[in-house]
């Protein structure tokens, strides 16, 4: 899979966090990114050059996880952010130790944060209604829509990063192929026929909240580590047999896939824009006025197996969602749930209202129903992905705060 190098994503204004290992730093430990330079903060903590933030515990870079620092208040990361921008100000890489810089081409990064849950949310109302269009012939978004951010418990153990094969799963679901198929609905069990993506953005937990103490959406930014892209992979046929009535399960829980790098929110404070007025009265804990939402640009790539010609199938806008990232972890709290340093509430599929700006093929082709053309004169077509499809998604901020790319190429079916 040959991927472009978002140098312009990662400039001095973004400095995201990630988990990085190299053949100098072959155990995986914490690290940011300038350009297309991974710079291991452990190297910058020995040499003493965040020795003006007490608050900072030693050693807390060393770990192969973002987890401790991420758990650390939200005023202390701040501190380490300035620190970081103001040496890389006035000198770039050039004053740090030598040891301490590699480049992207030589690192490999692994799954940032450890993650104790996965919770799923579907908080755009075009997506709602598009997708209720196409499987119930009403674009009626579910009852409780407007009132909370509705959502599911999710698989946090098969979330992966970025770079790692899909493979496509087995389950449950009709043979649509029976010729007496609707009139019998006969039940089969075999590979997914109807595998698709989902564009989202992860909200990554940082500072913890105990269970039992409830939280304000006002106050949820304390919470929030920060953001990175996400592709909840979906199992359409297995997932609409099984989600009457209990929800999804196996349509969704062979596979996540986010991007390495976390964006944190100090660096996405600039793109906050308002978001949609509430279409019902609150609660309080979920009232969120003023700039709620990102004004965060989304984008859905597929190449035809890897080196494959690539095609756009969507462009988006994280604004459009209807519920805010810090709604979405009060309603969560709200009944006394506690909060976990690295867990991930998945913001649900991002989508527009207008054809082209769709987050999953399930929209962009109607239920598999339309066939869309792809790229390279070959004449191939999808209604669905196909073993050897390589899905990328990205999401891009402006003045060089990106979150570069969420990438995974099917495979086929185990045996």
């Amino acid at each position: 899979m040959t991927s472009p190098s978002y140098s312009d994503h990662f400039s001095i204004h973004n400095l995201p966090y990630g988990i990085a290992s190299s053949p100098s730093h072959p155990t995986p430990q914490c690290a940011t990114r300038l350009h297309n330079t991974v710079i291991f903060l452990s190297d910058l903590q020995s040499a003493g050059l965040f020795s003006s933030i007490p608050s900072l515990p030693e050693n807390i870079f060393s770990n192969t996880t973002l987890n401790p620092f991420a758990a650390l208040p939200r005023s202390t990361q701040t501190q380490v952010r300035h620190v970081l921008q103001s040496i890389l100000q006035t000198s770039s890489t050039s004053s740090l130790p030598e040891s301490s810089t590699a480049d992207i081409t030589t690192v490999t990064m692994h799954l940032p944060v450890s993650i104790p849950s996965f919770t799923d949310y579907s908080a755009s109302l075009p997506h709602n209604q598009h997708a209720g269009q196409i499987i119930l012939n009403h674009p009626a978004p579910p009852p409780a829509f407007f009132h909370f951010p509705i959502g599911y418990a999710g698989r946090a153990s098969t979330i992966s990063v970025s770079g790692t094969p899909v493979t496509r799963p087995s389950g449950h679901f009709y043979d649509r192929t029976d010729p007496s198929f609707p009139q019998t609905k006969k039940v089969i069990f075999g590979p997914c026929r109807a595998l698709d993506y989902e564009l989202e953005l992860g909200i990554i937990i940082g500072n913890p909240l105990p269970r039992g103490q409830g939280l304000k959406a006002q106050d949820a930014e304390e919470h929030i580590f920060g953001l990175v892209v996400l592709n909840d992979w979906s199992a359409r046929d297995i997932q609409g047999l099984e989600m009457i009535p209990l929800g999804p399960l196996n349509g969704k829980n062979f596979a996540t896939t986010i991007s390495p790098w976390i964006v944190t929110l100090d660096a996405l404070q600039p793109f906050k824009t308002p978001g949609p007025e509430p279409r019902v009265s609150l609660p309080a804990h979920l009232q969120d006025p003023g700039e709620f939402n990102y004004d965060i640009s989304v984008v859905t790539e597929l190449e035809a197996g890897s080196g494959g010609s690539s095609t756009v199938l969507g462009r988006g806008n994280a604004k459009d969602l209807f519920w805010s990232i810090r709604q979405m972890c009060a309603h969560l709290a709200s009944t006394g749930c506690d909060l976990r340093t690295g867990d991930i509430l998945g913001t649900g599929t991002v989508s527009g209202e207008e054809e082209g700006s769709y987050g999953c093929l399930l929209e962009v082709t109607e239920g598999g129903k339309k066939r869309v053309k792809l790229e390279g004169g070959d004449g191939e077509e999808r209604g669905y992905l196909v073993d050897g499809d390589v899905v990328r998604l990205t999401a891009w901020a402006g003045e060089g705060v990106g979150f570069g790319e969420c990438v995974g190429q099917i495979l086929t079916a185990r045996d």
